[in-house]
């Protein structure tokens, strides 16, 4: 990107426009600002409450290549992003005792009520799921995995139930799989061979483990099937087939209902086309 460029550069707006831009300008940047990519993409949730000393620590680069990066993106510096991220990202992820003391207020807190309220949010989750589902997508990830010699599967925090559902019913069905769960912080990413395949799941925030397992098994030469919230996450960049699932919340409390549907079809379908 020229310095014209740079300076006329209109900066993003929301989110949503973020991860657009994000995804546009990454694989263009050199090295050390690909780096800040690749970890402001994987850690959006800590922008809000970081500073620029611990981001580009964690991007393992200097400062002032952080800084170049928010620039790039058309923001006058560091501030003017994480301002972005202060006042329309951190509160949609609110920690959990805030979460619960809103739905108290909220007079949601009765078991029955809060029963309702997350099957309402089911529902529409699924509905959402059949209008949005890409079936080429689903096909090809079918197909990738179907011809893997192991399948590998990973999925952290939000993802673990989905990621450890799945290593289950492929086992029960004789599909070679592994489940890399990150127990005591063990990496077993040598386990990856020639032949094998990556079906990894992370959402918003998104797991850092999960994307660098993901980005590993790409630049090996192994296929990877995401499995995320939307086209512009940071494993769709990685990803040979990308399956994207919505998730309605209540109280920022986002269920599994869409996610585990389409993770049931998904294995049963690789499970029938192995025979």
């Amino acid at each position: 990107m020229t310095a014209v460029d740079t300076a006329t550069l209109t900066a993003p707006a929301t989110i949503e426009e973020f991860r657009e831009r994000l995804a546009a300008i990454t694989d263009g940047l050199p090295r050390r600002l690909r780096q800040c990519a690749d970890h402001i993409a994987a850690n959006l949730d800590r922008i809000a409450v970081s500073t620029v000393a611990e981001l580009a620590a964690g991007a393992d680069v200097p400062p002032s290549a952080l800084m170049r990066f928010c620039q790039i993106l058309g923001y006058s510096g560091f501030s003017e992003m994480q301002k972005l991220f202060r006042d329309a990202y951190s509160p949609g992820f609110p920690d959990y005792s805030t979460r619960l003391e809103n739905l108290k207020q909220g007079g949601a807190g009765t078991p029955s009520a809060l029963l309702g309220e997350f099957i309402e949010a089911g529902r529409l989750s699924l509905e959402a799921l059949a209008k949005s589902a890409d079936e080429v997508a689903l096909a090809q990830a079918v197909a990738l995995l179907s011809a893997a010699d192991t399948v590998h599967i990973i999925g952290l925090r939000r993802a673990f139930p989905v990621a450890s559902y799945l290593a289950y019913v492929f086992d029960k069905m004789a599909v070679p799989a592994m489940l890399h769960e990150g127990t005591g912080k063990l990496d077993h990413r040598h386990a990856l061979r020639p032949g094998d395949a990556v079906l990894a799941i992370t959402f918003a925030p998104y797991s850092e483990e999960t994307i660098s397992l993901a980005q590993d098994a790409r630049a090996r030469g192994l296929k990877v099937v995401a499995l995320t919230d939307r086209i512009t996450s940071p494993l769709a960049r990685v990803g040979d087939a990308i399956l994207t699932v919505p998730e309605v919340d209540f109280g920022a409390f986002r269920s599994l209902s869409a996610t585990l549907a389409l993770a049931i079809a998904l294995a049963v379908a690789v499970g029938s086309a192995r025979g």
